[in-house]
């Protein structure tokens, strides 16, 4: 796969639109292990480009674009003479996109038909848009334009009469991003000795930035056109990932476990007990290929011989509830290797 990797990837210009986030810049370190000829890095964060310039030393590599998803015309100077376009440029918060959902809309949706757009003008090769187990079955604003960025996408291999090849990684958390919970239970610990949490029973899908990162590079690689790459990954319990987080805080900072209090403040709107990867109907059109399934659209039939060799994931929804749950020791372990405390 290495070896696969470089190829994909070696001399070739590599357009990262959302670059500077939590994922976004994982993707730029690892890619450039790969030799690329440039990578541009989109963002509208000039302080977090400041800090990623500082922080990387291949700088002959890298090219910092100041830019908004919304806005067509920036976007289409950015994509010019690109191979590979990596978007992770998202609105994702819940809450502020169930208060102005039609913001969301303006990025997740018209966001994502402009680099559409863009990538065919400009003979992009190779799409790939990062989405959310939000999008399975949505309960709010936000999982609702990701579902419809999703068929954007998905549509965009058979009707834009172009060579470019579009697809999609579907995953859940990603430990330490900005917004997860284990920045804030941090945070809540240090300052007041106390943690809110909504329900302990609640399962999530959760994984490393590394994990996600790499798995969304590869996904690249084994794209043909229209594939919902969804990402194994293990599921935690909220409760199990509060008690680690407090546990590994107090003992970092020497604080007695007992003075830590906890809250149960109960679901917020839209939230769910249990997260979804894939649907019981979807996976009828699914194939497993080892460390992620390939979802082929019902709808438009033209990949499906390229997975011949595959096999049949079978009816069988992926949800964080049928999933063998992580053990205490094996989140820590996670957390500890990420440095995340």
């Amino acid at each position: 796969m290495e070896m696969a990797l470089k190829e994909k990837f070696e001399n070739k210009t590599v357009l990262v639109i959302g670059g500077t986030g939590t994922v976004g810049s994982k993707i730029v370190k690892t890619l450039l292990q790969y030799n690329p000829k440039v990578i541009r890095i989109m963002s509208r964060d000039e302080h977090k480009q400041f800090n990623m310039h500082n922080d990387l030393k291949e700088k002959d590599k890298l090219r910092f674009l100041i830019g908004d998803i919304r806005d067509f015309e920036r976007l289409r100077r950015a994509s010019r003479d690109v191979d590979i376009i990596f978007n992770l440029a998202a609105m994702k918060h819940v809450p502020a996109a169930e208060y102005d959902p039609f913001e969301a809309v303006k990025t997740n949706v018209m966001g994502t038909q402009n680099v559409i757009r863009c990538a065919v003008e400009n003979n992009v090769k190779k799409v790939v848009f990062t989405s959310s187990d939000k999008a399975i079955s949505p309960t709010n604003a936000m999982g609702a334009t990701k579902l419809l960025a999703e068929r954007l996408m998905v549509s965009a291999n058979y009707n834009q009469g172009s060579d470019t090849v579009f697809s999609i990684v579907r995953f859940g958390n990603v430990m330490g991003s900005r917004g997860s919970v284990i920045p804030l239970l941090k945070k809540q610990i240090l300052e007041d000795r106390y943690i809110t949490i909504t329900e302990g029973r609640m399962t999530r899908f959760m994984m490393s930035v590394t994990q996600a990162a790499q798995l969304t590079i590869k996904s690249i690689c084994n794209s043909y056109g229209g594939e919902i790459f969804v990402l194994k990954m293990p599921v935690i319990r909220l409760q199990d990932l509060a008690d680690v987080v407090k546990e590994e805080v107090c003992k970092k900072y020497n604080i007695p476990e007992k003075e830590v209090k906890q809250e149960n403040i109960g679901l917020r709107p839209g939230e769910k007990m249990f997260e979804e990867l894939m649907t019981k109907e979807e996976s009828k059109y699914a194939y497993d290929l080892s460390d992620m399934y390939a979802i082929l659209s019902p709808f438009y039939k033209l990949t499906f011989d390229a997975y011949k060799s595959y096999k049949k994931n079978g009816i069988n929804q992926y949800s964080s509830e049928n999933e063998k749950l992580m053990t205490k020791d094996e989140i820590r372990e996670l957390i500890i290797k990420e440095n995340l405390i």
